[in-house]
C-alpha cells in the first residue's frame, strides 16, 4: 500500500476513535506504530514523546506529525497531522451548530449544566496528575505557587516566560454567533495561542478566557465552557475546542480559520525540528526552561480551576465535581463516560 494513502487511512481511523485525551492517544498510537506496524522501536517511540514535552502546542498531534515525518518525510506530516485532525474538527463543527441553533431549549441548557462540574472535575484530576511529577523539591513548589499569583494580576504569556527563565537560572546556577472580531484577528489570536500554550490542553482555557472574555468580552465563562465540553466530548485533539470558539463568533468560516491558525504552528515546529530533536531533547539548558513552563502551566491551570469553581459553586450541580474527580483519581474511567453523565445529570433534571 503507498504510504502516503496507509498513513492517511491509520490517522484517519485514530483520529475518529481516539478518546480520552493525549495519554490516551499516546497509549493507542504506541500500540499501532510501535506493536502492530513495528514502524519504530519502543525505545525511538519513547525518545520522541520525550521530545513532544519540550515544545509547545498539542502533544498527541505532535506524535502524529512526528510519525507521519518519520514515515514520509513532510508530505507524511501532513497527511498524518490533516487526517487526525479532520474528525474531530468535523465533529466539533456539528455539535457547535447543534449549539448554536437549539441552545436555547431548557433540556440542552440544563444538560450543559451538569456538564460544566464534571469539566471542573476532570481539571482537577488533571491538575493533581500533573503535581506529583513536577513537584519535586521545594523550589518546584515556591515556582508554583509564585506563578499561580502572578497569574492573578498579569497575562499567561507572562508568566510562563518569567517562569521559564526563573527554572533555567535556578536549576543551572446569549447568542453564540457574535462578530466583533474579525477573522484575521481571531487566526493571529490563535496563532499566538498555539506557539505559546505549553502543557495540556487544559491550559487552553485560561488563554481563550483572558482573550475572549476578559479582554474583549465576546464570549461569557458558560459559552466557554461549553465550547470546551465540544473539544472533550470529541474523539483527537482536545484543542479542536478552538474551532468551537470559532464557531460561536464567525460560523463556519470561524471554525475553519481557529482550527489552522491553533494547529500551524505544531505542523511548522515538527517540520523544522524533527531531524534535531534527539539533540534537542539532551540539552540541559533546554530542559532547565521548559521545566519552568511546566511549573508554570500548573499554576495556571490551578488559576483555571479556581475561576471555574466560584462561578458554579451555588448550584447544586456543583457536586458533580467532587464526584467526577474521586472516579478519576481512584479508577482508569474514560472522561468521555463521565461528561456524557454529566449531560445525562442535566436532561434528567428538567423532569425532577
Amino acid at each position: 500500500m503507498n504510504e502516503l494513502k496507509e498513513l492517511a487511512l491509520v490517522f484517519l481511523k485514530l483520529g475518529t476513535l481516539a478518546f480520552g485525551g493525549p495519554a490516551a492517544h499516546i497509549a493507542m498510537m504506541e500500540k499501532e506504530f510501535v506493536e502492530k506496524r513495528q514502524w519504530l522501536s519502543q525505545d525511538d517511540f519513547l525518545t520522541m514523546m520525550g521530545f513532544t514535552n519540550l515544545i509547545p502546542g498539542p502533544n498527541s498531534t505532535e506524535m502524529a506529525l512526528h510519525i507521519g515525518y518519520l514515515r514520509a518525510k513532510g508530505k507524511g506530516m501532513l497527511v498524518a497531522g490533516f487526517c487526525f485532525i479532520l474528525p474531530a474538527m468535523l465533529m466539533v463543527m456539528g455539535l457547535s451548530w447543534i449549539l448554536v441553533t437549539y441552545g436555547g431549549i431548557p433540556a440542552v441548557s440544563s444538560a450543559l449544566n451538569g456538564v460544566g462540574p464534571v469539566m471542573l472535575g476532570l481539571i482537577l484530576s488533571v491538575i493533581v496528575k500533573f503535581a506529583k511529577p513536577l513537584l519535586k523539591t521545594p523550589f518546584d513548589w515556591a515556582l508554583t505557587i509564585g506563578m499561580f499569583g502572578l497569574a492573578l494580576v498579569v497575562n499567561e504569556l507572562a508568566v510562563l516566560l518569567l517562569a521559564g527563565v526563573l527554572a533555567f537560572l535556578g536549576k543551572k546556577a446569549k447568542l453564540y454567533v457574535i462578530e466583533p472580531i474579525s477573522l484575521l484577528t481571531l487566526f493571529l489570536i490563535f496563532l499566538k495561542i498555539g506557539s505559546i500554550l505549553y502543557g495540556s490542553g487544559y491550559v487552553l482555557l485560561a488563554f481563550i478566557k483572558t482573550e475572549f472574555m476578559d479582554v474583549r468580552q465576546v464570549l461569557t465563562l458558560t459559552e466557554i465552557l461549553d465550547a470546551l465540553t465540544i473539544g472533550q466530548l470529541t474523539p483527537g485533539p482536545v484543542f479542536t475546542t478552538a474551532t468551537a470558539i470559532g464557531y460561536l463568533i464567525h460560523g463556519v468560516p470561524g471554525g475553519i480559520v481557529a482550527t489552522i491558525g491553533i494547529f500551524l504552528p505544531a505542523f511548522l515546529l515538527v517540520y523544522f525540528l524533527h531531524p534535531v530533536f534527539k539533540k534537542l531533547s539532551q540539552m540541559a539548558s533546554v530542559k532547565h526552561f521548559l521545566d519552568g513552563l511546566k511549573l508554570a502551566s500548573l499554576a495556571l491551570m490551578v488559576k483555571v480551576a479556581l475561576d471555574v469553581g466560584i462561578s458554579l459553586s451555588t448550584s447544586w450541580f456543583f457536586v458533580l465535581t467532587p464526584i467526577t474527580f474521586l472516579i478519576l483519581w481512584k479508577t482508569k474511567t474514560n472522561p468521555t463516560w463521565l461528561i456524557l453523565g454529566g449531560i445525562g445529570v442535566g436532561v434528567l433534571s428538567v423532569f425532577l
